[in-house]
């Protein structure tokens, strides 16, 4: 299975996990996230990170995953608190993906997008003892933020009345 993660291009060689905290992780978890799809990874950059990407280069690594399905746990929005989505269950969440993340009992955890429930992310634990076996950089792509998508905030508030942002 492929799955896509949008990342500055100077960070597009290798499969980096930072250890700062997120959603499904505490500081310290060696996890990467990655998208069910190239749009999904798209919108969550833009949720996480904002219109400061366009001063930047960024490329799609295309991560090959396992097909075995002994690899995954899988988490759906049936399992998890109905304020899953907000920041109120942010500690809720990163205590069941840290604790995923240090059992290793998995080497991917699949979880529902905050952004689009019905789809998927992807959460891979840089440090299970199968990670550098069975997940794989299957190529690199050239990325560009289409700008509509960045300034879509700005558009909207100028056309409530707000005013035109300086510069």
């Amino acid at each position: 299975m492929e799955v896509f993660r949008i990342v500055k291009a100077r960070y597009a060689g290798a499969l980096h996990a930072s250890g700062q905290p997120n959603r499904w992780n505490k500081k310290g978890d060696r996890v990467v996230y990655a998208g069910s799809s190239r749009a999904l990874a798209t919108l969550e950059q833009i949720v996480h990170a904002g219109s400061a990407m366009l001063q930047e280069q960024f490329r799609v690594m295309v991560v090959s995953l396992p097909d075995a399905d002994d690899y995954y746990r899988r988490i759906t929005t049936r399992d998890l608190p109905t304020n899953w989505r907000t920041m109120d269950a942010y500690a809720t969440l990163q205590r069941l993906g840290s604790d995923w993340a240090r059992e290793r009992e998995t080497l991917i955890l699949q979880v529902p997008s905050a952004v689009i429930p019905l789809e998927c992310n992807w959460v891979i634990n840089t440090e299970h003892p199968d990670f550098e076996a069975q997940v794989q950089i299957a190529r690199v792509e050239d990325y560009f933020w289409d700008k509509r998508l960045l300034t879509f905030g700005e558009r909207k508030s100028r056309a409530e009345g707000g005013t035109k942002p300086a510069g």
